[in-house]
């Protein structure tokens, strides 16, 4: 599996599926969050595998346990590769999440990759942010859960107290790392190095003149096989 998801974010089921057409054979993931999947619902994930691609639903549900839980059996009904949870759900939202049949691959969101610091004690978390990451990582692990959304500045750490197997995403995967909204962004190469076993890129993809071109770039730059 290849490590680069793409993020479709994007205003139009018509330009996602060109996207992925022009990108198919190069990313095996694709990432639909709910901006697109509010507007085209299940027939574009159906349309997205169609081409070959997986499925990456990124609506980071929190609710209560049964609820989420139901959410999660919808994804799987869809045939979606992975999905999000939020991990400050609690664990038991997350084990209800865990035990749904024919489930998706679930990640649970640590901490956004638009806070730092300052914004976790805003929020009255007294835990610094790495510490915070590791521990909602762990009780995700604890609870059923296949891998973890993180910076990777924090794949390291996680890595190092979950265990190699499980799956670190990270978010916010800039080529050249500047200011932005998001503020624990880091490159391919970093992500990799670091232990991530994918990272998402959006925006740096989708502004590419040659998307595709750019793609090959990125597993250039981190030494994938083609």
């Amino acid at each position: 599996m290849k490590p680069l998801i793409v993020a479709l974010d994007l205003e139009t089921d018509a330009e996602a599926l060109s996207l992925v057409k022009k990108l198919s054979g190069f990313v095996d993931i694709f990432k639909v969050g709910p901006v697109l999947y509010l507007k085209y619902g299940g027939p574009l994930v159906k349309d997205i595998q169609k081409l070959g691609g997986r499925v990456f639903l990124d609506m980071k549900f929190h609710d209560i346990p049964s609820v989420v839980k139901k959410a999660v059996e919808r994804a799987g009904e869809l045939g979606i590769y992975s999905a999000t949870v939020h991990a400050s759900g609690g664990e038991n939202m997350m084990r209800e999440a865990a035990s749904a049949k024919k489930r998706p691959l679930l990640w649970g969101v640590t901490v956004l990759t638009s806070l730092d610091e300052s914004d976790l004690k805003f929020l009255g978390i007294s835990r610094s942010l790495e510490a915070q990451v590791n521990w909602l990582a762990e009780s995700a692990k604890k609870s059923g859960l296949d891998g973890v959304i993180a910076s990777a500045r924090e794949a390291e750490s996680i890595k190092r107290i979950c265990g190699k197997a499980f799956q670190v995403v990270a978010p916010g995967i800039r080529m050249n790392v500047g200011p932005d909204d998001q503020k624990r962004a880091q490159t391919p190469r970093y992500a990799i190095d670091a232990g991530a076993d994918f990272f998402v890129m959006g925006r740096p993809v989708l502004e590419a003149k040659d998307p595709l071109q750019f793609v090959k770039s990125i597993y250039s730059d981190i030494e994938v096989t083609l």
